[in-house]
């Protein structure tokens, strides 16, 4: 391990000090004998230098007691806090916050936050991502949180300085994270999604799907995954589009075929599923609703759904249960959207901790080094963490959850 520029100072200075001491009496004739100058830093390192020192005789152990130096860094976000989805974004910034107050309270730390809104706006992204390039006090970066925003700002990153690492807590589009040099993801992506989508539908029986997709590359992309899938293993895929700015969808619900067996909703707006479900009802058609992990809020609750996620419920874990209660006693409530936000936070705060315990420089090409070196054995969400050469999440899983008549939901085993 080595020591900070600091440390090796002090320990410099008290050598030459001894050895100063030592040839002060020129009418000195003892044979030599060896200076052993031992630097003890606290918490930190222990280091033992020899020093030769002609015609002296010094027997003394110089201790030199060094603090620690301070190993603060700053992190931001890019979250949708405002705008069409701050479901997703007021649980992620209180994940994020809430992560950042239990680091700093086990390790001693004083690691700091810095909010970002980016509305889940396209160009508000690219904005954002611009200001933090040039705050170097900013280490790395949670989110952001949907992946045309992820591709807004990894842009620009990637232009500004492609050592910024920034770890996206719920993109899941396929291929993004290899664009650009500082991405990663604590969650799953679609081709781990897609599939397991149509098996969950083909394991239920399914012979005939009804499926529509909002028009955003997020559900597009999402939606051939799944159709792929199912048509492989011989079911029916009848497919149509809607513009996320639709909220009336009566015409588009009296074209699906009565002996449907489910229709996929791979949409980001949970709201919109909601009319979309109450209109279903209201024409009587009683089939059930797969939605994506986009649909995972509590704008989405209509009975029997079936919902994707990227995390599983973390009550059900043994430590994850404890600090989920912790969590609650400060927030009102929280989705399966908060727990990888945990995770991408002790991420990069364990990164900044462990360039400095190596005594290296705080700088984004350190940190983002520790991050690409990320092993973690166990984690909030019940699994390892660690990153594949591109960035994504090294073994990824998707979840499926039942909404009960109280709109809360339930894991399906």
């Amino acid at each position: 391990m080595k020591l900070t520029k600091l440390r090796r100072v002090l320990l410099l200075v008290a050598v030459f000090a001894l050895i100063a001491a030592a040839c002060g009496d020129d009418d000195d004739t003892s044979t030599p004998e060896t200076v052993v100058v031992t630097s003890i830093v606290t918490e930190t390192v222990t280091e033992t230098s020899i020093v030769e020192v002609p015609g002296e005789t010094v027997t003394s152990i110089v201790e030199v007691e060094v603090e620690p130096m301070a190993c603060n860094g700053t992190i931001g976000s890019i979250l949708p806090i405002t705008g069409p989805v701050a479901f997703i974004g007021e649980v992620q910034l209180n994940w994020a916050q809430y992560a950042l107050d239990v680091y700093n309270a086990a390790n001693g730390t004083s690691h700091t936050l810095v909010e970002g809104d980016n509305m889940f706006d396209v160009a508000q992204s690219s904005a954002l991502a611009a200001q933090i390039v040039d705050n170097q006090e900013i280490l790395g970066i949670v989110g952001p949180a949907g992946s045309d925003q992820v591709d807004a700002a990894g842009a620009a990153f990637q232009d500004g300085d492609a050592n910024l690492a920034f770890i996206s807590p719920s993109s899941t589009r396929v291929g993004i994270a290899e664009k650009y040099d500082g991405m990663f993801r604590t969650v799953g992506t679609d081709a781990d999604q897609g599939p397991t989508t149509a098996a969950f539908m083909i394991a239920a029986g399914a012979t005939k799907v009804f499926m529509v997709d909002d028009q955003s590359s997020y559900s597009t992309g999402l939606a051939d995954q799944v159709k792929t899938a199912l048509e492989a293993s011989g079911v029916e895929v009848l497919q149509e589009s809607v513009s996320q700015d639709v909220i009336d969808f009566s015409a588009l619900v009296g074209t699906i075929p009565d002996d449907t067996s489910f229709v996929y909703l791979p949409w980001q707006v949970a709201a919109n599923g909601q009319i979309f479900g109450n209109q279903l009802a209201e024409q009587g058609k009683n089939i059930t609703i797969v939605g994506s992990d986009g649909m995972d809020s509590g704008d989405f609750t209509i009975a029997g759904s079936i919902i994707s996620a990227f995390a599983a419920d973390i009550s059900a874990f043994r430590g994850s249960a404890a600090l989920l209660e912790g969590f609650l006693e400060r927030y009102p409530s929280t989705n399966t959207f908060g727990p990888p936000v945990f995770v991408a936070v002790n991420v990069l705060l364990e990164a900044i901790d462990r360039v400095c315990a190596a005594g290296d420089d705080l700088t984004r090409a350190n940190v983002i080094a520790e991050v690409r070196a990320t092993d973690k054995q166990t984690s909030i969400l019940a699994q390892p963490i660690a990153f594949k050469a591109s960035g994504d999440l090294d073994g990824g899983q998707f979840f499926f959850f039942e909404i009960l008549d109280d709109g809360s939901k339930v894991q399906i085993p």
